[in-house]
């Protein structure tokens, strides 16, 4: 308490004038580099591993509303449910023989669609079943050919599959709505557009990515590459930007408008790069490669900030950016799913 006393705060004068200061330069950057090496020290990255596959995992899925709960399926047909908190399978199901080629979950989050090898498409509830009930697909649509990739519409009951052409299908309907095809060749992946949700975009395997717009039944652009694309995936904050995943071991952003040339080329995988996700912010992307490594790109440079990989890891197959920004989940060929900070020095948990 203070009563009758002026504080007086008293100016202390400061000269900028460079010349009376000729190591400003060589502190601060001593200091920056500092940091960085403290940063690199308190690299931890790896949290833990999903074991409980029995074979390679081939494909994951989101959960639209829940962050702690995630989808994988495997190569031997084999569905599970993992609960991130907790990191442990909530639920196993046996959804197709063979591969589950593709999944995802519906944008309501209460369901989730699988294809697989078997010439099925499969559609789970996101519930496990009550005390007595079967464990069985809420549909099942069996297709002339092999599917081999699926995804939701963002807004719609609609999803599209992909295979010998991109189908697009009603989910109360057993034949797909229209049919799109621009080549004769197997198709590998198909993404909705997160923003233009009517846009989607496809990889074949005669090296196109090929553009569609949902509301007419014709291909829109095409732009065909050295070799073949793996996946791609659009950026969630800039409706026209794409990133795809190329087997001459690089990645291409391009611009939808002007797909003469990528926008961005990004290097570093010395070998296939097998597949891409974008973080929730839109500036950065994940992507998984043969080379038994998974890096992490900044959108508009040339080389990944950082790069992930543990003795036991084999070729990464698929690859998934959380929702909240702050995880990295993998899954590879020897059967395990990896949980990776996305900022290698962040300290998590409560401080």
């Amino acid at each position: 308490w203070v009563s009758n006393v002026r504080v007086t705060l008293i100016a202390v004068p400061r000269n900028y004038d460079p010349a009376l200061h000729p190591f400003e330069v060589p502190r601060e950057y001593t200091r920056a580099l500092n940091a960085t090496k403290l940063e690199r020290v308190f690299a931890k990255p790896f949290l833990s591993s999903l074991d409980g596959h029995r074979d390679g995992v081939n494909c994951m899925a989101k959960h639209p509303k829940s962050l702690s709960t995630v989808l994988s399926g495997a190569c031997d047909g084999e569905v599970k449910i993992w609960n991130l908190t907790k990191r442990q399978c909530i639920r196993t199901i046996q959804a197709h023989e063979g591969f589950v080629r593709g999944m995802c979950a519906r944008f309501c989050g209460t369901s989730f669609f699988t294809v697989g090898d078997d010439k099925t498409v499969k559609q789970w509830k996101m519930e496990s079943p009550e005390y007595g009930e079967e464990e069985e697909p809420i549909h099942t649509i069996l297709g002339k050919t092999v599917y081999t990739g699926i995804d939701h519409h963002w807004k719609e009951a609609v999803f599209a599959t992909c295979g010998h052409q991109v189908d697009i299908w009603d989910e109360q309907r057993t034949t797909p709505m229209c049919s799109l095809t621009w080549g004769f060749d197997s198709i590998s992946s198909v993404k909705f557009n997160p923003i233009e949700t009517y846009l989607l975009g496809s990889c074949a395997s005669d090296r196109n990515i090929v553009l569609y717009d949902m509301r007419k039944s014709t291909p829109l652009k095409k732009v065909i590459l050295n070799m073949r694309t793996n996946t791609l995936c659009w950026n969630p904050m800039e409706a026209f930007i794409f990133t795809a995943a190329n087997e001459d071991y690089n990645l291409y952003t391009f611009d939808m408008r002007f797909l003469e040339s990528p926008v961005t080329v990004h290097m570093d995988h010395v070998s296939a790069v097998l597949d891409v996700d974008y973080s929730p912010t839109g500036k950065e992307f994940v992507s998984a490669s043969f080379d038994k490594s998974v890096r992490i790109f900044p959108v508009d440079k040339g080389h990944s900030r950082e790069v992930y990989h543990t003795k036991r890891m084999q070729h990464v197959i698929t690859v998934k950016w959380t929702s909240d920004n702050k995880y990295i989940l993998c899954g590879s060929d020897e059967m395990n799913i990896r949980l990776w900070k996305a900022n290698a020095s962040e300290k998590l948990g409560v401080v």
